[in-house]
């Protein structure tokens, strides 16, 4: 009973909030401010929304090409077809479930490719690591690109700049003392999580072992750059966000994905953290607004339309399995 409650909280909560923030962000713009953000909606290039869409699109197959690099060292190559359909399914389906589409990506690549389900989860959890140090990467950048901007909006927003650095600090110490603990124990708990952390370790540096790894490398690299691409020309949908530098628009795109981890797809909050984030630079709420509403809707639609059509396409491309 009590799995089962949890289990519809994880599902509903997400949504909820979702919503939620979507009303927030109704209600909180005028009726003027709203019809000008709808007008800017409207009248943006599909030209440049078109281009956001294709870039997402590569980034799908450049990772269902990346997939078999991780997949053949354990003996099996599944054909490219079918990892995009499933990735696409998988996205559609983590817009109305958190994080079950990483469950489905392995469940039809043991259907459909007679993988053992355990050892493409396995793929897909060190695909995941991977992203989040590549999301790291991209976050220490921007600090580093974009210092002065940020430590003065913390400023703005009453953070005590010696006051963060001093929490920081103590989470890196207190981290490294839960390590030690970790290594040095011999509770059966413990041991579980350090071998459960031993195991993505040896995943994510089994990468630099592999045959492809250069290929590996290369897709992952380009994965990443054709997210921040995406991102970057919906700068030229919006009047105010066209003289947007690259690393300005960066610390959006940081606030943005952190954001989509936070709701379903983002649902209410990708909006409001990106026109957030660009309001640091001068953008005004509508146009910042605009740009994060442009960016949600058209990469939604994308996942919801192919998503819905690989859902449907799967099954019928192997109808023999």
């Amino acid at each position: 009973m009590k799995k089962n409650i949890k289990k519809n909280l994880k599902t509903i909560l997400p949504i909820a909030l979702g919503v939620f923030l979507v009303w927030y962000s109704y209600n909180s713009t005028s009726p003027e401010d709203r019809k000008q953000i709808i007008f800017y909606i409207k009248e943006a290039n599909l030209l440049w929304v078109g281009l956001s869409v294709f870039l997402g699109i590569l980034s799908h197959f450049s990772r269902a090409i990346r997939w078999n690099y991780l997949l053949e060292p354990l003996g099996y190559k599944p054909k490219i077809a079918n990892n995009v359909l499933i990735i696409l399914t998988a996205y559609f389906a983590n817009l109305g479930i958190p994080r079950s589409g990483e469950i489905l990506r392995a469940t039809a690549l043991t259907t459909y490719e007679k993988v053992p389900f355990e050892k493409g989860f396995g793929t897909i959890v060190t695909e995941r690591v991977i992203d989040l140090i590549m999301l790291l990467s991209i976050v220490i950048t921007t600090f580093f690109l974009q210092t002065d901007i940020i430590l003065d909006f913390f400023k703005t927003k009453g953070f005590n700049i010696t006051n963060i650095i001093i929490l920081l600090s103590v989470g890196i110490v207190g981290a490294a003392i839960l390590f030690y603990i970790i290594k040095k124990s011999t509770h059966p708990f413990l041991i579980k999580i350090k071998e459960f952390a031993t195991g993505l370790i040896q995943g994510v540096l089994s990468i630099f072992k592999m045959k492809n790894k250069w290929a590996f490398i290369f897709h992952t690299l380009f994965i990443w750059a054709v997210y921040v691409g995406m991102f970057w020309v919906i700068k030229y949908t919006v009047p105010e966000t066209i003289e947007l530098s690259i690393s300005q628009l960066l610390v959006a795109f940081v606030f943005g994905a952190f954001a989509m981890t936070a709701t379903n797809g983002g649902i209410g909050l990708y909006p409001i953290a990106v026109s957030s984030a660009l309001a640091i630079f001068g953008i005004s709420s509508i146009s910042g607004d605009a740009f994060g509403w442009i960016m949600w809707i058209s990469q939604t639609l994308m996942v919801v339309v192919f998503g819905a059509i690989s859902f449907l396409v799967l099954p019928l491309l192997n109808r023999n399995q």
